[in-house]
């Protein structure tokens, strides 16, 4: 698959601030690439894992915080649909999320965990200007809970797409029927983290998600 670029809906308007166009707060494809976004070592088994749990359709976003290991912590899954792309309504829903699923790691200096973000839209591969607020809206998140942020994928009718990076594949899609989570998530089982009894608590109540 390739990695282009969707003619806006509308003109962007991109301010000095890094991101700003009358549609919200976005990051387009350079500022997202020049961000340093860690790279994902096993993408398609962390798509096909947050597939098979979730079983996404058009404008769902899924919301993931992986280990050090690149183990499946925490996640959660919504439906988000607005008449604009609006970079701060997809933090806030981003962050609610992440604040319902795992505990912040703002005392931490350097941050251990990363929060990578699933979405499956209409279309094909090619960045657009929603694809630009999201990218914007996990950025700020994770600074927000502390947390390191990670890939923006795609998901679509064509196949599943790592916004930034050029890689993908055919399936999982949009269409595909999700797998049985034990053939594809062995990699994903949550892990018991030294936290207080709370968000140890919260950890168990989401791991199913």
């Amino acid at each position: 698959m390739t990695f282009g670029f969707a003619p806006p809906s509308t003109t962007s308007l991109i301010m000095a601030t890094g991101g700003a166009s009358r549609h919200g707060r976005l990051l387009e494809p350079a500022e997202w690439t020049a961000a340093g976004i860690p790279l994902l070592r096993n993408p398609r088994e962390v798509v096909s894992g947050l597939h098979s749990r979730h079983s996404p359709v058009a404008s769902t976003a899924v919301i993931a915080v992986l280990g050090p290991e690149e183990q499946l912590v925490a996640s959660a899954s919504f439906v988000q649909r607005s008449a604009t792309a609006d970079g701060w309504e997809y933090r806030n829903a981003l962050l609610s999320r992440l604040r319902r699923v795992i505990p912040h790691d703002l005392r931490r200096r350097t941050p251990v965990r990363t929060a990578v973000l699933l979405y499956c839209r209409e279309g094909d591969e090619r960045w657009t200007e929603e694809d630009g607020a999201w990218m914007w809206g996990l950025r700020d998140a994770c600074t927000l809970h502390g947390l390191r942020c990670g890939a923006y994928i795609t998901l679509t009718r064509e196949g599943w797409q790592v916004l930034g990076e050029g890689r993908g594949g055919r399936r999982p899609s949009s269409d595909s029927r999700p797998d049985r989570l034990g053939d594809t998530a062995a990699e994903f089982a949550p892990v018991a983290l030294h936290t207080g009894g709370g968000a140890a608590e919260a950890l168990r109540r989401t791991a199913a998600r």
